[in-house]
């Protein structure tokens, strides 16, 4: 029978992971601390350790794996991921990293994968790691949406190896953050990353930028001339709007993504060239394919890794937090910091946002110049969010109700548990999941508000 050790601070988060596994027929022990659970791993053989990210305040889950990570495989579970989270625990040797809330189904196929003995992605991104790579990086990618969490662990994946990738989403979701964010967690971070938009350059110019030209090779090419390709050896080559290349291009690319070198515009030889390809685009690349407009042994080339950007108004729970960032960029140097109106806010979190980030990041700019008295209200929004439809559409928001009376924010913060416990039944895993956060965490709040669950 496997053996699987549940570790986590909250006592019914635990019991949940217990009877999950349980109900597999896997024998199944807890441990509410890091201490406890060093102390049952040292006197018994487990199989598998799942615990949480976030247990004391001196000690967590990525120390605990640090210290088991040789007896048996380590799942990371967290509530409150990040970028630099997932790069971390991939590095320090997890075998995998799974959000909070969680499906069932896909907790148990993790645990399944690793108790089967496969060498999971962290397992073999720490054997190829050195101490060099680990330096702390920016992250610019915001968001901790159950979505943007599942990006950060596909990031944290990919970045150690040399896989080509195709970023698909939606114009100005920030397609080209995740490509320099891949970039600057591989260990071709030393190296440049050079950045060029297909669809902004005929083919002609596309093939001179891309591959260089000899002089005399074109009108107007007086002197020999290094391409992108070449400059990003050693580094990363992000292709943004790949799929608007021409055919004969397209040959080209594949042509020097197969071989690994390039020619330049009128050179009569090839040079070799490292450079890892990462390409991106707003269009179905497979739909293209099917048309016959994008070449399918390309695609495939380019799709060895794909990841997903999804749009802005399929993640409106990280509006705020972008809504934030922005406004903090963005207002005045030297000035107390700007802030968001509830109303505001309101009326960002009700917009479909077709231009996805790049559209809100300029709405907020817009804000700031208009903003008096430090405080950003819906009037010094751009039009198009001031109009009745989206007005109407945030005073009838949930939000909306929470704050009409100016409560103070511990009182704002128990409306909206409340709120939030009513509309999901009292479906506590649900309730977190829509509130952003874990059970435990769901939990402390209803114990610091004196609210108490049916059937405790």
């Amino acid at each position: 029978m496997k053996k699987i050790l549940v570790v986590d601070d909250d006592a019914a988060s635990g019991e949940l992971l217990k009877e999950v596994f349980g109900a597999q027929g896997w024998e199944t022990h807890a441990a509410q601390t890091p201490q406890r659970a060093r102390e049952v791993a040292g006197e018994q053989n487990f199989d598998l350790v799942v615990s949480d990210i976030n247990l004391e305040a001196d000690e967590n889950g990525l120390d605990l794996l640090r210290s088991l990570r040789e007896t048996c495989p380590v799942i990371l579970v967290t509530g409150f991921g990040s970028l630099e989270t997932a790069i971390e625990a991939t590095r320090e040797g997890a075998y995998d990293f799974i959000s909070k809330p969680f499906k069932v189904e896909e907790v148990v196929a993790a645990a399944r994968r690793a108790m089967g003995g496969t060498k999971g992605p962290g397992e073999a991104n720490a054997e190829k790691t050195q101490e060099a790579d680990r330096r702390a990086v920016e992250n610019e990618i915001t968001g901790r949406s159950p979505a943007m969490i599942r990006l950060y662990l596909e990031i944290a994946r990919v970045a150690p190896s040399g896989a080509t990738a195709l970023i698909t989403g939606e114009s100005g979701t920030g397609k080209e953050l995740v490509a320099r964010s891949i970039h600057k967690h591989s260990p071709r971070a030393a190296r440049d990353f050079v950045a060029i938009n297909c669809g902004a350059l005929t083919e002609t110019l596309l093939e001179a930028e891309l591959f260089g030209a000899m002089k005399g090779s074109y009108t107007g090419a007086n002197a020999d001339r290094k391409g992108l390709w070449e400059e990003a050896d050693g580094g990363t080559l992000f292709l943004d709007e790949i799929g608007e290349t021409s055919q004969a291009m397209q040959v080209k690319l594949l042509r020097a993504l197969q071989e690994g070198e390039i020619r330049a515009v009128g050179a009569s030889r090839s040079r070799k060239v490292d450079a890892r390809i990462i390409a991106a685009t707003n269009k179905d690349l497979e739909a293209e394919v099917k048309a016959g407009r994008f070449r399918e042994d390309l695609f495939y080339r380019l799709s060895v890794v794909t990841l997903h950007l999804p749009p802005l108004r399929e993640r409106r729970t990280d509006i705020p937090l972008l809504a934030e960032s922005f406004l903090r960029r963005a207002g005045p140097a030297g000035k107390r910091p700007l802030r968001l109106s509830d109303e505001a806010l309101a009326c960002l979190v009700a917009y479909d946002w077709a231009g996805n980030v790049r559209e809100l990041q300029s709405a907020i700019e817009h804000a700031a110049l208009h903003a008096r008295d430090g405080i950003v209200t819906p009037d010094d929004l751009p039009p198009k969010l001031q109009s009745e439809d989206v007005r109407r559409a945030a005073q009838h928001s949930p939000l909306a109700a929470l704050y009409e009376d100016l409560p103070t924010i511990d009182e704002m913060e128990r409306r909206y548990l409340l709120h939030v416990l009513e509309a999901t039944g009292g479906n506590r895993s649900r309730a977190a999941e829509v509130m952003g956060i874990d059970r435990r965490t769901l939990y402390r709040m209803a114990d610091r508000f004196g609210i108490s669950f049916e059937g405790e």
